[in-house]
């Protein structure tokens, strides 16, 4: 089960900053311990150069792309060399994220503006560009990485966040309705809390530099107790990259345990 051998499977945003996993490194990881290609692209060259050289002294399949995803031109030339390099794409996962603070009034325009520069539309180019391709294969599958804060109010002031990854899983939707035909199957992974790498910058951004207290008022809010893993991310994708899921599209995998069963 869940083998992707010789399934050539791209993932953006592969890199962590800082130590550990967070949700692109350990997507990564995982898609190449189950035996596909990967193709990691991040901004972040030595983020990205991290995640495949981890990967490929486990003895797994991994290259690293620098691309800026919210450039149309840059991506165009990525999927262009990727289309004449391997001839194929069965997987494609869009990682790429961020979350700055702030309401309506609070947030300043071109803040609100990065937030779906980065959140959606990095998303809609590499999916722009994929689905062709794919199209000559005869199908793939698609992971959107969404967030819950497009689905509740989670206690964090973050309105373009919040807008941008919401509107995420209706494009995936609609695109996947659009694209059901061709086997071409597009799904989201919605992670709740994670106690990522990341963690450690959102304490600046949200709680004043308060990384003790903000991760303690993290693992109250879930009602598991505890907040999640990039694991927990990696596994809901690799099952939706999968053949055994080849049934699903135009749906979500909330990774949340059970924080938005519990909030109104």
């Amino acid at each position: 089960m869940l083998n992707l051998h010789d399934k050539v499977a791209i993932v953006s945003g592969c890199g962590s900053i800082g130590n550990g996993f967070g949700n692109g490194r350990a997507i990564t990881t995982l898609l190449a311990r189950q035996g596909a290609i990967v193709i990691g692209i991040d901004i972040n060259e030595e983020a990205g150069n991290n995640t495949c050289e981890f990967i490929k002294k486990e003895g797994n399949d991994c290259t690293f792309y620098k691309v800026n995803m919210t450039n149309e031109d840059d991506v165009k030339e990525f999927f262009d060399e990727v289309r004449t390099k391997y001839k194929k794409i069965d997987i494609l996962v869009n990682v790429v994220g961020q979350s700055e603070p702030g309401g309506p009034v609070e947030i300043d325009s071109s803040t609100w503006r990065q937030q779906f520069t980065l959140n959606l539309d990095t998303a809609f180019l590499s999916i722009k560009f994929t689905i062709p391709i794919m199209e000559e294969n005869l199908g793939g599958s698609i992971v959107n990485i969404s967030s819950v804060a497009g689905m509740r109010y989670i206690g964090k002031p973050q309105v373009g966040y919040s807008a941008s990854k919401a509107a995420l899983i209706q494009m995936t939707k609609t695109t996947a309705v659009i694209e059901a035909k061709k086997n071409i199957r597009l799904n989201c992974v919605v992670p709740g809390l994670m106690h990522t790498p990341l963690v450690d910058r959102l304490a600046e951004k949200y709680a004043d530099g308060d990384y003790d207290g903000f991760v303690k008022k993290r693992h109250k809010q879930v009602p598991i107790g505890r907040m999640g893993e990039s694991w927990d991310v990696a596994n809901a994708v690799l099952f939706l990259c999968s053949d055994e899921a080849k049934y699903i599209t135009g749906t979500e995998i909330v990774v949340d345990g059970g924080l938005t069963a519990s909030t109104p």
